[in-house]
């Protein structure tokens, strides 16, 4: 009986290592909106709502009127497109997840 073809092993990504890749800039996952950033010095929030998770590290988000969230590893917050925010990274390998609302 001749062998059958075994199907394609599926493959994780590995959301950090994808975001290493380009310390500095956002990276959109194949298939939808959500992207990743290896957070390095300090980068302007996109206009979205959603919620921004903190994947590695720790970061500050920057937010109007002098507030600030403080973000450490498999921290959330949710981001609103009326409201501006800039994140800045407070450890070395800092990765962000941003995932928008649909």
């Amino acid at each position: 009986m001749p062998a059958r073809p075994r199907p394609e092993v599926p493959q994780a990504l590995h959301l950090a290592r994808l975001a290493q890749a380009t310390p500095g800039e956002w990276v959109v996952l194949p298939g939808g909106r959500v992207r990743t950033l290896n957070l390095s010095g300090r980068v302007e929030g996109p206009a979205l709502t959603g919620w921004l998770v903190c994947l590695t590290g720790e970061a500050v988000v920057d937010l109007p009127l002098s507030n600030f969230v403080r973000l450490r590893a498999s921290e959330g917050y949710r981001v609103g497109e009326s409201e501006p925010w800039t994140a800045f990274d407070t450890r070395a390998g800092t990765v962000l997840l941003l995932m928008p609302d649909a």
